[in-house]
C-alpha cells in the first residue's frame, strides 16, 4: 500500500472542474477501498464518514451482492437520511433489497415491484416513442443547426428533448410539463450554488427527499393516476395507475420515474457531446459510419457516466479491497472511477466508439441495474443517429458549466460551435 495521502472524492465542489481522474488512479491503484471524511460541506451538515470503492470489480462486487451491501439499510443517497424519514424512503424500490435480511428485517418487495413496473416498462412501449423521439430530435437539432455560432446544447436542445421523452413515456399532459422539470431540479441539484435549499425552522436545509419535500409531486401522482382510469392511454402512467401498487408505491414510483428518468439522458447527452467535440477523430468515424451509433453510445455513457456514485450499507461484518468493512459501515460504489479502470479496460483514458467489449457500470449492475436502461439507450441513439444527419462538425466554444455534485455528472451548458462542415 502507498503511504501517500488517500484522496478526498467526497466533496462535491471538485466535480464542478470535471472527474478527478487523478485522484480515482491513486484509489484505485493504492487505495481501493479507502475511507472518506464526510465533513460538513455546502451547508450540509458532517456524516460519520464511508468507504470509496473505486475499482471495477469491487463495484461490481458490492452492486451484485445485496445481501451483504443493502439498499435498505440506509437508502442509497451518501448523506444520511433523517431517521424520522427512512421508512418513508424505503417505500422506494431503489431502497429495497431484493429478499429480507438475515435479521427479518425488511420487506421482500423489491422483486414483486419491479415485475409490476417492468409490465408497464415494456421494450415495445419504449419502442413506439422512437418515432416521436426522432421528430422531436430533428426538430430541436434543426432549430440548433439553423441557429448556426455558438449554441448551449443544454438549454437548446437536451433538456428538452429529454424532459419531453420522459413526459411522452409517462403520459404526462403538456400543459403540466414543467413541473417535472422543477422537482427535477429541486432532488438533482440540491448541492449546487444555483439552487439555494430549502430551510426549515431550525434554519437547516431540509432533505429534498423527505416526505414535507415531496407532497406536492406524490399529490399530483395521485391526481395524474386518477385521470388515467378515466381517460387511459398508452403510457407507463396508465398501466400503473390499473395496476397492483398501493397508493405509497405509486407515489414513489412516480418520484423515481420523473427524476431518474429525465436525468439520466439530460445528463449523459450533453456529455456524449463534450466528448465527440474533443475527440474530433472519433467524432469524424461516426459522422462518416466508420462505427455503428449503438456501439458509440456504450462507449460516450462509458465515457461520462450520469451518475457518479450509489451507496450501500454493510449488512454484516465483511472484508473488501483489504479493508474490514463492519456491519453499518457506509460503502459507496464509484462508477465514475470503475468505467476508467486499467484492469477492465485497455487504455480507458482513450475514447473508443468501437470499443468491444465494454463492460461499464454506467447502469449499475445486479438486482438495481437501471429499468430505463433500454429507453435511455434508444433516446441517445436516436439523438446521435439525428445529429450525425443535421449537424456540422461540432467543437467546444467555451468550457461548459458542470453541476456541483458528487452524485449526479450533470452539464449546466456546454456552448458549442456549429460552424464545422
Amino acid at each position: 500500500m502507498s503511504t501517500s495521502a488517500v484522496p478526498d472524492v467526497f466533496d462535491p465542489r471538485r466535480y464542478a472542474a470535471g472527474l478527478p481522474h487523478d485522484s480515482f488512479r491513486e484509489l484505485r491503484d493504492h487505495h481501493p477501498v479507502a475511507w472518506q471524511e464526510e465533513y460538513e460541506v455546502l451547508g450540509w451538515p458532517a456524516g460519520p464518514g464511508f468507504w470509496a470503492v473505486t475499482r471495477h470489480a469491487d463495484v461490481v462486487r458490492v452492486l451484485k451482492d445485496a445481501r451483504t451491501y443493502s439498499s435498505w439499510a440506509g437508502a442509497t443517497q451518501i448523506r444520511d437520511p433523517d431517521p424520522a424519514d427512512l421508512p418513508f424512503i424505503r417505500r422506494m424500490m431503489l431502497n429495497q433489497d431484493p429478499s429480507p435480511r438475515d435479521a427479518g428485517e425488511g420487506p421482500a418487495d423489491h422483486g414483486r415491484l419491479r415485475r409490476l413496473v417492468s409490465r408497464a416498462f415494456t421494450p415495445g412501449r419504449v419502442d413506439r416513442f422512437a418515432a416521436v423521439a426522432r421528430g422531436r430530435a430533428r426538430r430541436l437539432l434543426g432549430a440548433a443547426r439553423e441557429a448556426g455560432g455558438v449554441v448551449d446544447l443544454v438549454t437548446a436542445v437536451t433538456d428538452e428533448y429529454a424532459l419531453l421523452n420522459l413526459a411522452d413515456l409517462l403520459g404526462v399532459p403538456e400543459s403540466d410539463r414543467g413541473l417535472l422539470l422543477k422537482w427535477t431540479e429541486r432532488v438533482i441539484a440540491y448541492q449546487d450554488p444555483d439552487e439555494p435549499p430549502v430551510r426549515g425552522e431550525d434554519g437547516e436545509p431540509v432533505n429534498p427527499r423527505s416526505p414535507a419535500m415531496l407532497r406536492e409531486m406524490f399529490d399530483y401522482a395521485q391526481e395524474l393516476a386518477a385521470y388515467k382510469r378515466r381517460n387511459p392511454g398508452d403510457d407507463v402512467m396508465t398501466s400503473l395507475a390499473g395496476g397492483e401498487l398501493a397508493d405509497a408505491e405509486l407515489e414513489m414510483f412516480f418520484f423515481l420515474l420523473t427524476v431518474a428518468g429525465n436525468d439520466t439522458v439530460r445528463s449523459a447527452a450533453p456529455g456524449g457531446f463534450l466528448a465527440l467535440a474533443r475527440h474530433p477523430d472519433e467524432q469524424r468515424r461516426l459522422r462518416a459510419r466508420e462505427v455503428a451509433v449503438d456501439t458509440a453510445v456504450d462507449e460516450l455513457l462509458r465515457w461520462h457516466p450520469p451518475v457518479l456514485s450509489f451507496r450501500r450499507t454493510a449488512a454484516r461484518d465483511t472484508t473488501l479491497g483489504g479493508q474490514d468493512v463492519r456491519e453499518g459501515d457506509k460503502v459507496v460504489v464509484f462508477h465514475a472511477s470503475a468505467n476508467y479502470d486499467e484492469r477492465a479496460f485497455e487504455d480507458p483514458h482513450r475514447l473508443d466508439l468501437a470499443r468491444s467489449p465494454n463492460p461499464h457500470v454506467s447502469f449499475g449492475d445486479g438486482p438495481h441495474v437501471c429499468l430505463g436502461a433500454h429507453f435511455a439507450r434508444l433516446q441517445l441513439r436516436v439523438l446521435h443517429e439525428e445529429a450525425r444527419a443535421l449537424l456540422p462538425a461540432v467543437s467546444v466554444a467555451a468550457p461548459p458549466r458542470r453541476l456541483v455534485s458528487n452524485f449526479i455528472n450533470g452539464l449546466k451548458s456546454l456552448p458549442l460551435g456549429m460552424d464545422g462542415p
